[in-house]
């Protein structure tokens, strides 16, 4: 089935991090160097970590032990959902989130993780753009930015990659680790943070002038 046709009056960039890539800090670059808010993860490293952690106590996979944990990916439009246990849950869910990022993203922005690859698939001018980098200098470089050490970035980083592609692939049914989803793949193991929200930035007039052409 097709996406519906979005528009937005301002630029518009999904981002998606394997762990470690510095998404935070490009992301935050790219919506200066746009002129439009940014938007972060709904959950943080931390929040991961501490559901993984919980793992011995429970029978249950790592995204319901999360859920359980922290609550669903809940939205300012939505309370008191259940915890997602059934279709009906996960898509009260899902249109939570797309109210979100579609309000959000009505002037232009910067939106990071939160599924908003496939969720802002219909706008023809989005940008959706993948941080990668390999598993070690995004270890190292996680490790740095949290002030934590190497052994726990790289058990963060299996956990992380794992569980934000697993709520993914529950709720959107897409594996955002598949590189067919992106425009750009920008790998930011050799990259400052400025130069990759250049990068993007610059891809962002690209698809916007392909688009009008």
């Amino acid at each position: 089935m097709s996406q519906p046709v979005i528009t937005s009056t301002g630029p518009v960039v999904t981002l998606f991090e394997s762990y470690g890539s510095g998404a935070e800090q490009v992301g935050t670059r790219v919506a200066e160097l746009l002129g439009v808010q940014f938007l972060s993860q709904q959950y943080s490293s931390e929040m991961l970590e501490q559901a993984s952690a919980h793992q011995q106590d429970s029978e249950d996979g790592f995204l319901m032990r999360f859920f359980k944990r922290f609550g669903q990916p809940s939205v300012e439009h939505l309370d008191n959902i259940l915890i997602p246990s059934d279709q009906q849950d996960d898509q009260q869910v899902v249109a939570g989130i797309n109210r979100t990022l579609l309000d959000f993203t009505a002037g232009g922005g910067v939106v990071l993780g939160r599924n908003g690859t496939v969720v802002l698939a219909g706008n023809p001018k989005a940008l959706h753009v993948k941080l990668d980098g390999s598993v070690e200098r995004r270890v190292a470089r996680a490790a740095e930015l949290a002030g934590i050490d190497p052994e726990r970035a790289a058990r963060r980083q299996i956990n992380e990659d794992e569980g934000r592609s697993a709520m993914a692939l529950r709720l959107y049914n897409w594996d955002p680790r598949d590189d067919k989803y992106y425009d750009v793949i920008v790998n930011t193991d050799r990259l400052s943070p400025e130069a990759a929200a250049q990068i993007i930035v610059a891809g962002v007039k690209a698809k916007s002038e392909s688009v009008a052409s």
